[in-house]
């Protein structure tokens, strides 16, 4: 008499992995989202902190290279978190969550396993970025200041999800994810992350959403010096609750958007 054997089931654990593991691959190997997101931010790097004659004059705690690193390193972080958050609601809107639930994978390990792949696209660029910066002469004054300004780096970009899920919410397309990272390279200019700003322009950055999170990046080297337009220009300081300031005030207008979003969509 024989009995019938019966495959074990998966834990949630074992399919959140696998889950992971397979978006992070297909993420991957889509060549226009990998240039954005990897190439991009390590290409913008070795044209401003490298081929410029400045890279290896001091700043702060550091030289100019370290400083443009830390930036474009921001800059990469926040686009893969807005990309990720975005997509994700676009999945869910298109009805990919009930092709997932065939799967066994729950909503709570759906959304989790989507943060994981948030995070970890946010760490592919800092890594590579500054992987680059240190072969190519970005200097910090100790090993401590890499691994701060690379931390603050990707906790920085984590509220950017927010920004990219609002964008989905409100829109539901992947055209609107598309225009989310666009406008991320206005608030890069605005925000003081690609060349430094002074006057009239530095007073409206304040208020733009990349400008906390790029200052705090690069606290660990600066400790809130504005790096001067002009060599020999007077020297100004930004104190840390202007950045937090700016950083909470810009989540919580990215989570009011997320609620507006969420609303729209349940009222159709």
């Amino acid at each position: 008499m024989t009995t019938a054997t019966t495959t074990p089931r998966k834990s949630q654990a074992e399919i959140l992995l696998r889950f992971v593991g397979w978006e992070f691959w297909r993420n991957f190997r889509m060549l226009d989202a990998t240039f954005f997101v990897l190439v991009l931010p390590a290409a913008m790097y070795l044209m401003f902190g490298v081929a410029m004659d400045q890279g290896e004059m001091p700043a702060g705690l550091g030289n100019v290279s370290a400083y443009v690193m830390t930036s474009m390193a921001v800059y990469g972080a926040v686009i893969a978190t807005t990309a990720m958050s975005g997509s994700a609601a676009v999945e869910r809107s298109m009805g990919w969550g009930r092709q997932l639930n065939m799967t066994g994978l729950a909503d709570a390990y759906y959304i989790l396993g989507k943060m994981l792949m948030a995070l970890l696209m946010a760490v592919s660029p800092v890594l590579i970025v500054y992987l680059v910066g240190a072969f190519t002469g970005a200097q910090f004054d100790s090993f401590f200041h890499w691994i701060s300004s690379a931390a603050l780096c990707v906790a920085v970009g984590i509220p950017f999800s927010l920004y990219g899920l609002a964008f989905a919410l409100l829109f539901r397309s992947e055209t609107a994810v598309s225009a989310a990272s666009g406008f991320l390279v206005i608030f890069g200019f605005f925000g003081n992350l690609f060349i430094p700003l002074g006057g009239v322009m530095l007073d409206i950055a304040r208020f733009t959403p990349l400008y906390g999170p790029a200052m705090l990046a690069r606290w660990p080297q600066t400790e809130g010096i504005l790096i001067p337009m002009q060599a020999g220009a007077e020297v100004q300081f930004e104190s840390m609750w202007v950045l937090l300031a700016n950083i909470g005030g810009w989540t919580a207008i990215f989570a009011m958007m997320c609620v507006l979003g969420a609303r729209r969509r349940t009222t159709r």
